[in-house]
This record gives C-alpha cells, sequence and structure tokens, in this order.
C-alpha cells in the first residue's frame, strides 16, 4: 500500500500532516480575509496584490509576473485590476520595449492603503497563527518548509527561501 492512496477511506498518518497544514492554511486564510474585509473593506487578494506592487522590483510588475506571484489566471488578474483601478489602487501602463506587454503599477493612494492594510494583515499572522506556537515550533515549521522548499526547487526556480 503506498500512501494510503489504495485506501481513500482510510486516515494514513503519512498524509495527515499535509490534511492537517491544509486545514490551518484554510482557517487562518479565512481570518485573515475576513479581518481584511471589516477592516479595510479590500479582499485579501488585493492586498496581495498591493503587497507585491508596493515591495517588488519599484513598485511595477508586469501583469504575467503579478498573476503568478497571486496566483491567478491572466483573465482573473484582468477582472481584478479593472476593479482594483476604479478604486485608485493600481493603474496598469503599456510596456515601452514590448508592446504586447503591461505593467500593473501602484498608485499613491494603494500605497496608503497597502501601509494601513499591512498592519491589520500582520496583525491577523500574530492573532490567527504566530500566537498559538511556541519559538520551537517556529523553528520547526521553518525548518520543515524549508527543506520541502530546497526539495522542490528543480520543480519551481525562483523560490525565496527565509
Amino acid at each position: 500500500m503506498m500512501l494510503g492512496i489504495d485506501d481513500p477511506n482510510g486516515c494514513n498518518e503519512k498524509v495527515k500532516p499535509w490534511h492537517t497544514f491544509l486545514r490551518v492554511h484554510s482557517r487562518v486564510l479565512s481570518a485573515l480575509a475576513a479581518d481584511m474585509e471589516t477592516e479595510q473593506d479590500i479582499p485579501l487578494t488585493w492586498y496581495y496584490v498591493l503587497f507585491h506592487l508596493g515591495n517588488d522590483c519599484g513598485d511595477k510588475l508586469r501583469l504575467q509576473e503579478l498573476a503568478e506571484a497571486i496566483d491567478l489566471s491572466q483573465s482573473g488578474l484582468t477582472r481584478l485590476l479593472d476593479r482594483m483601478a476604479e478604486a485608485g489602487f493600481v493603474e496598469r501602463r503599456p510596456c515601452a520595449k514590448d508592446r504586447r506587454g503591461a505593467y500593473a503599477i501602484i498608485t499613491p493612494v494603494g500605497k496608503g492603503k497597502l501601509e494601513v492594510a499591512t498592519r491589520t494583515y500582520l496583525r491577523g499572522i500574530v492573532e490567527h497563527f504566530m500566537r498559538h506556537l511556541a519559538e520551537e515550533d517556529v523553528e520547526a515549521l521553518l525548518t520543515a518548509f524549508n527543506k520541502i522548499l530546497v526539495a522542490e526547487a528543480d520543480v519551481k526556480k525562483g523560490d525565496n527561501l527565509c
């Protein structure tokens, strides 16, 4: 029997950490999204866009890079950026060197929202995740996650290890 694949109804101990990780991820993400909606009146996905634009490559990213960074399709990103542009948080500009390409650029209004929303986001991470962990738990998680990132680095180049 291989990792419980032959026994889909059984809770195989080898995949239990994965399923537990998914449950934790889902709960924490839901709590962060609720905090962002309640306190900042923006979806969590908007925060991620602002974060990547405000912290990467001089306040702008090519649309393809941004879509990959937040795990959205090109069409999904286009719709998202349309709504964010309407709110004044981002602009889209064509790429001077490649007419087929375009950049998403954070606006001053977007930078202001990023600054206040980051406080909500960081507080949420502490409240919904970090406060439940002892220092040795944090070290164990970082060790385990970095092992996986190193092992999977050949699969997806460009991951930044902390």
